[in-house]
């Protein structure tokens, strides 16, 4: 017999799988400033659209070999790894909840930052951008649902809740700027893309200033330690750009899930 917290668990996961199939979606329309609802999904190779059996999350890709039914031509991975990556994200979610409790509309706000930043990786990986749809409109959704649900920020005060939120904002774009505007001084070229300040400035809205520089850092050392491997292996050389929205967005994703926990360990690491 599956208990409740497993079952629910299990629908996450399913619900999460067709989550990222229309994230899949997002990542090609978006930069390419396409509707995200019309026309229905196609093959970015021969143009054949889709049909429903074959747009099962998970399932189709195998089912289909990786191949377009119509051409025969290979399908990214990424498609099925963007749909398995926001399944687990959601089963991890809905884990959390069941265990440790929450209101349902604090999961589905961790859930939809998530899936943004994972959005956000995969494009900027591919454009070098950060769509604005996703930076303003995540900010703005950010503000207004931390004045609603204050408990996104440990408090029962509706007011205080907008105010940290906006602090945040502030705060996490602002610090990032300024690192942009050092950077562009001692290097003499620009050193920091406006979209990463905007995305750090949402990260802030959602997350609070505290766990804004705690993304900064987080994604810093880990675009570091990529960027260092990439040099070594001779993927990119010397002066190439790299971009560091996927890294942001990483750092993001470690301070929702466990940056609180983190920092009380670091607290007691450094006062004993």
């Amino acid at each position: 017999m599956i208990s409740p917290e497993t079952l629910i668990v299990i629908i996450a996961f399913i619900f999460g799988a067709a989550i990222g199939s229309f994230m899949n979606v997002c990542i090609y329309r978006l930069p390419l400033e396409k509707s995200l609802v019309l026309p229905r999904s196609f093959c970015p190779k021969c143009g054949h659209q889709i049909a429903w059996f074959e747009n099962i999350p998970l399932f189709s890709y195998c089912l289909l070999r990786c191949k377009c039914r119509h051409c025969g031509n290979p399908i990214s991975f990424r498609y099925f790894f963007v749909e398995l990556l926001t399944a687990l994200v959601f089963a991890y979610l809905a884990l959390l909840y069941t265990t440790s409790g929450g209101s349902i509309p604090v999961f589905l706000l961790k859930a939809a930052f998530i899936c943004s930043l994972i959005v956000v990786t995969f494009i900027d990986f591919d454009f070098q951008i950060i769509p604005n749809e996703i930076s303003y409109g995540g900010a703005f959704i950010a503000v207004i649902a931390s004045f609603l649900l204050p408990e996104l920020h440990g408090t029962s005060s509706h007011i205080r809740g907008l105010g940290l939120s906006l602090l945040g904002l502030i705060v996490g774009s602002g610090s990032l700027y300024l690192l942009g505007v050092i950077g562009t001084w001692v290097f003499k070229k620009d050193a920091m893309g406006m979209g990463d300040v905007k995305l750090l400035g949402m990260v802030g809205a959602f997350l609070g200033w505290q766990m804004a520089f705690f993304s900064l850092f987080a994604g810093s050392i880990l675009g570091a330690v990529v960027s260092f491997f990439l040099l070594i292996t001779g993927k990119v050389k010397m002066g190439n750009k790299i971009p560091f929205g996927p890294y942001l967005s990483a750092g993001a994703v470690v301070a929702l899930l466990w940056g609180q926990d983190i920092f009380k360990l670091y607290l007691k690491w450094i006062f004993g």
